[in-house]
């Protein structure tokens, strides 16, 4: 676990629908990669998660960053991936492998790097006691050769990242007061908020519950000719005979098939039924990871005046706008 001297658990943040008005608050990028308190207050380096699980063996290409970190030292950041511009939080995802020969291939081919967003301690000196207009000033000052973070108290250009960093593969925005100094394990004056997306899939199948009620529509989405897995989406309870009403006469005739997704999302133990790929659903979904909606997805409407064959992988992965910022040069503002 972290070094007596190290304030832990990280700050969170909760969820907000709307950005706070500019007053007293400090907006940065959201990074989606793996929460890392980076430190050295036992004279040697140390990476830890959220829950205090030692990350540095995964990603020893870090390794280099103790050489710029005193002792008795300690930084709050978050670990990503770049590829092509963008974060790629599966590949953040392979490195969680037992293998060490894995770890160090994977480490060569697509290294980590370390974003710092805030300051804990320095040369032992608690500068988490101070107000986070201070850690800032501090930050810059003293981590020299550190990647960070970075910030703006313009809210209409943190709102130009909530809806530009997409493409980026940034998970939305953090909003933190500027008055406040770090609380360990606190969401108190810290406040995130994404921009949902929706897209418009087939519905391949459902899930059935023991007593067969529904449970799920089983989403895809074409690329080329195949109709690909991609999630699923709760059937409302309120919204439950309509639904069955539509699903169940593409029950006859369909084609015999069964879809998987992580345990985290899918429940084994329901039943499940293609469908004829006839039935498109517009959903809200938060992000994609390995070709699988990543959180909790919301059903918002059917679209019967839209043909199955345009539900493609372009409704959850659009090609860059011109404009869209590339992570380098988000971190080359900095």
């Amino acid at each position: 676990m972290p070094g007596a001297n190290v304030p832990f658990p990280p700050m969170e943040a909760e969820l907000v629908a709307e950005l706070p008005q500019p007053d007293g608050w400090q907006y940065e990028p959201k990074w989606d990669g793996f929460r890392g308190v980076l430190e050295n207050d036992g004279g040697e380096l140390a990476l830890w998660s959220r829950n205090g699980r030692p990350l540095l063996r995964y990603f020893p290409e870090l390794a280099e960053l103790g050489d710029l970190l005193p002792p008795h030292s300690a930084l709050d950041g978050e670990i990503v991936i770049e590829r092509n511009g963008a974060l790629d939080f599966d590949a953040m995802q392979m490195r969680l492998h037992p293998a060490e020969s894995r770890v160090r291939k994977l480490s060569a081919e697509i290294p980590a790097r370390y974003v710092a967003f805030d300051i804990l301690l320095w040369n032992a000196k608690p500068l988490h006691e101070l107000p986070l207009e201070r850690r800032r000033q501090e930050l810059e000052r003293r981590a020299r050769g550190f990647t960070l973070s970075p910030t703006t108290r313009d809210r209409d250009q943190a709102q130009r990242w909530l809806e530009r960093l997409e493409q980026a593969g940034l998970d939305g925005v953090v909003a933190k007061r500027l008055e406040l100094p770090y609380l360990p394990g606190s969401r108190d004056g810290v406040v995130k908020a994404k921009h949902h997306r929706t897209a418009d899939c087939v519905v391949v199948g459902v899930r059935w519950k023991a007593d067969g009620t529904l449970a799920t529509l089983l989403l895809g989405l074409y690329e080329r000719d195949e109709l690909q897995y991609v999630g699923s989406a709760a059937v409302p309870r309120r919204r439950h005979d309509e639904i069955r009403a539509l699903v169940e006469p593409l029950l006859e005739d369909a084609p015999d098939r069964r879809f998987s997704e992580p345990n985290r999302w899918g429940n084994p133990e329901l039943e499940q039924s293609a469908l004829r790929p006839e039935l498109v659903a517009e959903i809200r979904f938060d992000k994609l990871e390995r070709r699988r909606f990543r959180h909790g997805t919301r059903l918002l409407r059917f679209r019967p005046d839209k043909d199955p064959a345009q539900c493609t992988w372009r409704e959850v992965r659009p090609p860059r706008r011109k404009g869209d910022p590339t992570v380098g040069e988000l971190l080359g503002a900095a």
